[in-house]
């Protein structure tokens, strides 16, 4: 069993995260991550899909800071694998521009492994664009 798979003493995983957040985050901040992310987390623990008020990216998240939706994307990701290791990292392709992905810290300092989620994320891209022509020349919604 490696280290951070090792269950914390005290709880889950994502309890001690976040009381990690709560020392070093200003109150104000960890607040709006915790607006952002119990509805998630109570999802989670509820095995259902949540329905999110406040996305992590789109027209809604000009509002939370970047450092925010980073947090929220890694308190979930903690709560989702039980990991402690996640980190958010930023991939660059020419069809996407910059696409941040949470991913655990071997992967992240792989540059393979890095090389090949970046020529996933062109494939969705161009089968994204693909449908949302289709959609478009059948007079649906392409807002996807």
């Amino acid at each position: 069993m490696n280290e951070h798979e090792i269950p914390p003493p005290d709880g889950r995983p994502v309890d001690v995260y976040l009381d990690l957040l709560r020392v070093r985050m200003e109150t104000d901040d960890y607040q709006l991550l915790l607006s952002v992310v119990e509805p998630v987390l109570q999802a989670i623990d509820e095995h259902q899909m949540p329905t999110i008020d406040f996305s992590l990216d789109g027209d809604n998240a000009e509002a939370l800071p970047q450092e925010i939706r980073d947090e929220a994307a890694l308190v979930i990701a903690t709560a989702v694998t039980g990991r402690l290791d996640n980190e958010v990292v930023e991939i660059s392709t020419d069809e996407t521009g910059p696409v941040r992905v949470v991913t655990d810290a071997a992967t992240a300092s792989d540059p393979e492994r890095l090389g090949e989620i970046a020529d996933y994320l062109k494939e969705r891209h161009v089968q994204n664009e693909e449908l949302r022509g289709i959609a478009e020349a059948s007079g649906l919604p392409s807002d996807f």
